[in-house]
């Protein structure tokens, strides 16, 4: 039973000094988790006043199945947004803890819905990690320790999606899709699949942030994104297949690569065409 076990491991969580709230995230809080699927729980602090390391050490030693000493990372420990926690097995099940400071999530909102999205390079995050995540997160969370309503109140600052932050994504990845893609032409031509590979993905990955932004819907992260967006209202035809295609197999010469740029290339303007002020208005 998942949402008993997380939420018995929030009320163990909860009683740590500097645990300010718990909430369960990803699929879980979403609703669309399978059998793959971990059980993530942001462990949310102020870094003032931080949770003691060797209280959540002593826990996670407890609770593991394989009972290890140091599993949690201290803060810091995986960069500047997820910055730590632990990878744990708890009665057979995957269970991450991941450690959010709450001042970096209060001013990621702000920066958010004043246009101001920051991204950098993350672990565990194939294109990047992107400062609107933050808000992904609180959106979809689902509080199971908020004894001073701290996540309510964050919950509430991001129902609406900010229409700066959702400006700011559809110029800046439309830009950049189409830059990845003009950047790999010389490297299609010499028959360089590995940078052209990495350009085809990055150029899809600015797309699907795109129609993310276009659809005011929040992206939490990469899992499942490429046919997330096959769902939503506005959404080229094809998309999923024509990405599935070129990235399952973008071809290893010139010729073959060549076809796969031209086909991104169709499915940029495909995007930039919804995206324009007449399709809006429409």
């Amino acid at each position: 039973m998942t949402p008993d076990l997380a939420a018995r491991v929030a009320a163990r969580l909860g009683h740590i000094d500097g645990v300010t709230a718990v909430v369960l995230g990803g699929s879980q809080a979403r609703g669309d988790a399978d059998a793959y699927s971990d059980i993530d729980l942001g462990i949310y602090y102020r870094p003032a006043r931080r949770p003691a390391l060797a209280a959540l050490r002593r826990l996670a030693e407890e609770l593991d199945d394989r009972h290890p000493p140091d599993a949690v990372t201290d803060f810091g420990a995986w960069g500047p947004w997820i910055n730590g926690g632990a990878w744990l097995v708890i009665e057979g099940r995957r269970v991450d803890w991941l450690f959010s400071d709450l001042d970096l999530v209060e001013r990621t909102i702000a920066d958010c819905q004043a246009g101001r999205p920051a991204c950098d390079y993350q672990i565990g995050h194939p294109h990047a990690f992107h400062g609107h995540m933050v808000l992904a997160q609180v959106h979809y969370g689902r509080a199971l320790h908020d004894p001073d309503s701290v996540i309510a109140a964050l919950k509430a600052r991001v129902a609406q999606y900010p229409p700066l932050l959702r400006r700011a994504l559809v110029d800046g990845f439309l830009f950049e899709a189409g830059f990845a893609l003009e950047g790999a032409r010389k490297s299609v031509a010499r028959g360089d699949v590995f940078h052209v590979a990495g350009a085809f993905f990055r150029a899809v990955a600015c797309l699907v942030q795109v129609l993310f932004a276009q659809n005011e819907r929040y992206f939490l992260n990469e899992k499942g994104a490429g046919g997330a967006v096959a769902g939503f209202a506005l959404c080229p035809p094809g998309f999923a297949d024509t990405v599935a295609a070129v990235l399952g197999r973008p071809g290893d010469d010139p010729a073959a690569l060549a076809a796969s740029l031209a086909r991104l290339e169709e499915l940029v303007d495909a995007v930039r065409d919804l995206c324009s002020p007449s399709a809006s208005s429409s």
